[in-house]
């Protein structure tokens, strides 16, 4: 007899979900008949679960709506069309029948399942990282371009900054003042202590922001300064790892007092771009494009001669931690790349 192959552990979760999407399938409710549902309303997007989701009428009322099988994503800040049930029966208020064109989407791409969505017609993102486990220029560049590709204004807060010295937070400041002459905002605050909260709040009224960053790096406690009624769960830096334990599962939206919203997100420890192209990368930093005099038009902007990258770093123009940072996204694409990509 044969002896039966041994699957890998990638073989063994494809055979898995493979599974697990059979047996979803066969466990749906039927969708209900039309002559049950009643005429077609406009809804935002609150939060998402599974085949559930919480929809904002336009009385403001929140309604548990069921999802269409044609509905193939959809996330906190999503613009929908859905229909109330008219017998209340079933668990539910509703179905959620279609989604509106996005205006923009933040995704994540996702090693196994492809690109993710992560929320919806986003307005400005607020890039949150600490001083604490590390405060990594890289991972901030990568959200960078991520935001820049998406077409959002992004906004730089560093947190925990009651945990510095004097000296310690000037040499913070002066490691982010690159980023502030090219344009970007950044605040410096202390969520624990409510340093300068006050003025990243300012930056969100009357816009759709999102937050995002590494867990632990204190979006939950953010948002519970942000509107205290949240009560959003907060988490510690696990001791193990020096990484901060995720707290929120899906993404959420919240409306402001000031009359902005606010989406708290997963926390993503790893903010990969591998479904970005390099000439992506290069416009996501967006300082680059006014040096671009390169006599090749295929330079890497490495070691190729008559580079005007390379020239504008020599002449200081250009900071050698973005300069280093473009290079590290630019190999890790192909590197990180899943053989399988699905793009919603």
């Amino acid at each position: 007899m044969a002896k039966k192959k041994k699957l890998n552990k990638q073989q063994q979760r494809r055979l898995s979900a493979n599974q697990s999407r059979k047996l979803s399938r066969k466990n749906q409710a039927p969708e209900p008949e039309s002559s049950m549902l009643g005429p077609a309303l406009s809804g935002l997007v609150i939060s998402r679960y599974g085949q559930h989701a919480d929809i904002e009428n336009e009385q403001g009322e929140l309604k548990r709506c069921d999802l269409r099988r044609s509905v193939r994503s959809l996330v906190a800040g999503d613009q929908v069309v859905w229909r109330e049930l008219l017998d209340g029966q079933g668990g539910s208020d509703g179905v959620v029948e279609a989604v509106e064109e996005r205006k923009s989407v933040l995704t994540r791409p996702d090693y196994y399942d492809g690109l993710k969505a992560v929320a919806a017609n986003i307005e400005q993102v607020v890039v949150l990282s600490s001083i604490k486990p590390d405060l990594s220029l890289q991972i901030i560049d990568r959200y960078l371009v991520a935001v820049e590709h998406m077409g959002a204004q992004p906004i730089i807060a560093i947190n925990k900054i009651e945990l510095l010295s004097a000296d310690e937070l000037t040499q913070v400041k002066n490691d982010l003042a690159y980023y502030e002459q090219i344009g970007y905002k950044v605040y410096f605050v202390s969520v624990k202590d409510d340093i300068g909260v006050a003025s990243l709040l300012a930056e969100l009224n009357q816009q759709v922001s999102i937050v995002v960053g590494q867990s632990g790096v204190g979006k939950s406690s953010l948002v519970n300064i942000l509107l205290p009624e949240t009560n959003a769960d907060v988490g510690a830096i696990s001791d193990n790892s020096g990484l901060g334990q995720h707290t929120t599962t899906v993404a959420r939206l919240y409306h402001m007092p000031s009359g902005g919203r606010l989406i708290d997100s997963p926390g993503i420890r790893e903010f990969s771009l591998w479904h970005l192209t390099p000439e992506d990368i290069f416009d996501g930093f967006i300082e680059f494009g006014q040096y671009k005099t390169c006599k090749f038009r295929d330079c890497k902007h490495k070691d190729d001669p008559k580079c005007g990258i390379r020239e504008a770093l020599e002449r200081g123009l250009i900071s050698q931690s973005r300069f280093d940072n473009y290079h590290r996204i630019i190999e890790s694409l192909a590197q990180d790349k899943p053989n399988r990509f699905v793009e919603l």
